[in-house]
């Protein structure tokens, strides 16, 4: 933690988005005094929401539609959107000229004064960061929810209080700009890994190295808790404490251990499963995961067995996360609709033994969907396709045994 003087700095922010980061940057600097100038590709219908967060805000300049080259070159800060890829034309107008970059969450890491529980991985981490902050509640530690779950924080850094823990919800866009600063919270927590964001991050291993950015700069107090049932995440080298959760596979085995007196199941207690399927009422394999994934980390930082059970049976699911909506008919339905992975998608698959109808597609993140399609012709009744992939997926359901699944193609329809 540090202080930074913005009083008259004059900061642009790229990328105001809808998801909340870019509004909280926009205020945290306003209300220090910076000169803030905020600039989006998208129009203000677009951004209708965000915008009517920063009413009454004294802003420099909003340019939206598009950029301006003078916002990227008369400007001495420039904070960018995790969304936004470091080869853009714009960023490199400002690097050019010297002037430096930054973001919403890296701004958060230097002005924050609280103990950090950062949460990652391909799937899962929404679910596991809420339960981890759910138990914090229940053993009475105080604590606050971030990050790409609860919107940003930012602007309460100057209420959080030493003895705080914040958990955080971290994509790999956000890791891949605090590995620049650079920065890993002191509990790093990783779900687990599997092919994502290649369209963004450009291959594999790209999107590899951000994520282990979670655990690049811990110290050796900090603490690394990750999946030893998932085989490349196991073999993750850490700078700290290594605790596991999951069950380790033969595989997983393989994994770097940290060292000959401190096996990779040290720190998993055969009680902890007992927790999650007393406490835990949430549907799949997967949650359960989440769940201990929590309940790992929990353990690392001393929280007792009474709180977590607590913090378990308290849980409320999350919007849009295999979230139960209704029953019509004898119908139920089901609303997943941030499983953006194949191996998301097919964990809520897995966790009906019912014949599912499923409505399945959206943007093409350039990653295999042949998982997913297996999963579909093995078990759902009928599926619905939707936008980019539709055309795709219903090509490789032909080429894979699912001519006998009934189903219908919406491709103008992105899913989101």
């Amino acid at each position: 933690m540090f202080s930074v003087d913005y009083r008259d700095r004059r900061v642009t922010v790229m990328g105001l988005g809808r998801f909340g980061g870019g509004v909280g940057a926009v205020r945290f600097l306003v209300e220090r005094g910076a000169i803030v100038t905020v600039t989006d590709s998208a129009s203000a219908d677009d951004l209708a929401e965000s915008l009517a967060e920063l009413e009454g805000l004294a802003l420099c300049g909003l340019h939206l539609g598009g950029h301006r080259e003078d916002d990227f070159l008369d400007a001495d800060l420039i904070v960018v959107n995790p969304a936004v890829k470091r080869d853009n034309e714009f960023l490199h107008l400002a690097q050019d000229a010297g002037v430096p970059l930054t973001s919403e969450m890296s701004l958060f890491f230097q002005h924050n004064p609280a103990r950090t529980i950062g949460v990652t991985g391909s799937n899962g981490k929404s679910t596991t960061a809420a339960l981890i902050h759910s138990i914090l509640q229940a053993a009475g530690m105080p604590s606050r929810l971030g990050g790409n779950i609860g919107g940003s924080l930012l602007p309460e850094v100057d209420t959080i209080a030493a003895d705080e823990w914040i958990v955080l919800e971290l994509s790999s866009f956000q890791l891949e700009d605090l590995d620049r600063l650079p920065a890993s919270p002191d509990v790093a927590v990783v779900t687990n890994f599997s092919p994502n964001h290649l369209d963004w991050h450009g291959s594999l291993d790209d999107y590899r190295k951000a994520k282990q950015a979670i655990l690049r700069w811990q110290t050796p107090d900090g603490i690394a808790v990750l999946n030893a049932a998932d085989a490349d995440v196991a073999e993750w080298g850490v700078h700290g404490q290594r605790f596991v959760f999951g069950e380790i596979t033969e595989e997983a085995s393989r994994g770097r251990q940290p060292s000959d007196d401190q096996p990779a199941d040290a720190d998993r207690s055969p009680d902890d499963m007992l927790h999650v399927d007393e406490c835990l009422a949430l549907p799949g394999d997967h949650n359960r995961d989440n769940a201990l994934a929590a309940v790992c980390a929990c353990r690392a930082i001393g929280v007792s067995g009474d709180a977590i059970r607590a913090g378990l049976r308290a849980f409320k699911p999350l919007p849009h996360r295999l979230e139960f909506v209704g029953e019509v008919a004898g119908r139920r339905f089901y609303n997943d609709s941030l499983a953006t992975t194949p191996e998301s998608a097919l964990a809520a698959l897995t966790a009906f033994d019912a014949p599912v109808v499923l409505l399945a597609g959206g943007y093409d993140k350039q990653v295999d969907l042949s998982s997913l399609v297996d999963g579909i012709t093995q078990g759902v009744k009928s599926v619905a396709l939707m936008g980019q992939t539709a055309l795709l997926l219903d090509e490789m359901l032909d080429e894979r045994g699912g001519r006998s699944v009934s189903r219908s193609i919406n491709k103008s329809f992105d899913g989101a």
